[in-house]
């Protein structure tokens, strides 16, 4: 899939089926790994459009929305972390696979065949089984899964809260289908396996009645979400719930659902959402003593000590009331009504520079990648209400203008948000000049960068702009 011109053209209607895994084998069947669609790329729009209505509908039922903003951002800003590699490189799912099918494999089964089609299908569901449920019982392999289950809120932005570090595990679990199963249809049923776990993270559809039995359902998936005892390292289906019945870890929805990690983690900053539990890995290696413990530190489950069963007891999980309230970002909504915009702004920065990765260098994707992660770090920071969230925002600011001025933003994009920036920060002659003169750098520091005069007054008023906003 990287090159996007021998790509197939995705019908709207497709588009909608794929995330339902509604797809017909003739219509999805691909001779080369090139010609396979981007299906997720293309499904984003309707990861939105599904998001507002999910929006809509919780409201009408409920009288408020089905989870904050600041968990809903933070959610999407992990999407967006843990896809930034695909601009560098090939999935490692994909390159790893193509390489055992080029120098390993043992039959070639037909590409264009249902057959292979449906085989593939259970196969990719399979291996995503038991890539899941490892994912929970092996702790470093839960350093990277434990993003995903951070939130504290149930709803469609959490299918969104993905891993950056999951796919360089979750690889191994795919690799015996490359044995016999050609790239271009593991490649396919990849994407409709993920696709598919979208739309079963919602609280608004309650039970699908006999598709129960088969199929992972909202119901079953929020059981899997939930820190309650009785949820632990259960229904760890993706797309069939038939595997979970089979190695007896299915388990029926019944009292309240809490979501969330057993002990949350009460920050926004997306480092530490995806990366937390490495830290504390590290931590608890080197003060468990003894080699073999150590050891079992890394590879046992992550409620594993000396003297405990493989997985750790279930007792000392922490017992759930159903009264416990999500950590909510202490934040002024006018901060909140920023950090959403400056989103937004981000968000469509991130899609331009997909959509334009082709035709840009190297140093222009490091640095556009470098300024997104900035950007979602400061969002975290501000919704975090941390002591530097000032001077990060400044920097982030300061980071945006030397952007535009080495040309690494398009310049009708960089003209506007320059002004824009200036505006906020309180610059009204500069904007005033620039409105005047149509070249917003002429009257900037970065179109004089040895102007020390014009950098302190663009750090002293972002840094008093955001004193105001944050109280």
């Amino acid at each position: 899939m990287k090159n996007p011109e021998a790509q197939q053209d995705v019908s709207v209607s497709q588009r909608i089926r794929v995330m339902f895994y509604v797809m017909k084998p003739s219509e999805t069947s691909f001779q080369t790994l090139e010609e396979v669609p981007d299906y997720v790329r293309k499904a984003t729009p309707f990861f939105i459009s599904l998001m507002l209505l999910e929006l809509v509908v919780g409201w009408i039922r409920k009288g408020k929305p089905p989870g904050g903003l600041d968990d809903a951002l933070t959610s999407m800003s992990a999407g967006i972390v843990s896809q930034l590699p695909r601009l560098f490189y090939r999935s490692i799912e994909l390159t790893s696979y193509v390489y055992i099918w080029e120098n390993y494999r043992l039959i070639s089964l037909p590409w264009d065949s249902p057959w292979t089609w449906y085989l593939t299908f259970l196969g990719v569901d399979f291996g995503y089984y038991w890539f899941h449920r490892m994912a929970h019982e092996v702790n470093i392999m839960w350093a990277g899964h434990q993003t995903h289950h951070s939130s504290e809120g149930y709803n469609l932005s959490t299918a969104l809260r993905q891993s950056v570090l999951q796919i360089y595990t979750s690889w191994i679990f795919y690799s015996p289908l490359a044995l016999f199963i050609p790239p271009s249809v593991y490649a396919v049923h990849l994407q409709f396996n993920l696709l598919y776990q979208f739309w079963i993270h919602t609280e608004v559809i309650d039970n699908l009645g006999p598709l129960e039995l088969i199929l992972n359902t909202p119901s079953h998936h929020r059981v899997h979400h939930g820190r309650n005892r009785y949820c632990i390292d259960k229904n760890f289906a993706g797309t069939l719930i038939i595997w979970d019945r089979i190695f007896g870890t299915f388990e029926a929805e019944n009292e309240k659902v809490v979501y969330g990690l057993t002990h949350p983690i009460n920050t926004f900053e997306p480092f530490k959402v995806q990366f937390h539990h490495l830290v504390n890995i590290w931590t608890t290696f080197w003060a468990t003593p003894g080699f073999f413990n150590k050891f079992s530190v890394i590879f046992k489950g992550p409620g594993w000590g000396p003297g405990k069963p493989r997985l750790g007891l279930i007792e000392e999980i922490p017992e759930v009331e159903g009264k416990e309230v999500p950590f909510t970002s202490s934040a002024s909504q006018l901060l909140k009504i920023y950090v959403l915009v400056q989103f937004t702004l981000i968000l469509a920065f991130y899609e331009e520079t997909f959509a334009d990765k082709a035709v840009l260098s190297q140093v222009s994707l490091l640095l556009r990648v470098c300024f997104i992660i900035l950007t979602l770090t400061s969002i975290g920071f501000l919704l975090d209400q941390r002591p530097k969230a000032a001077v990060l925002e400044t920097l982030r600011c300061l980071v945006f203008l030397g952007l535009c001025r080495a040309g690494h933003l398009k310049p009708c994009f960089s003209s506007l948000s320059f002004a824009l920036e200036c505006k906020r920060c309180g610059f009204d002659p500069w904007v005033r000049k620039i409105q005047e003169s149509g070249n917003p750098l002429q009257y900037s520091c970065l179109g004089n960068p040895k102007d020390k005069g014009a950098w302190k007054a663009i750090v002293h008023g972002v840094t008093k702009s955001w004193t105001g906003l944050s109280n």
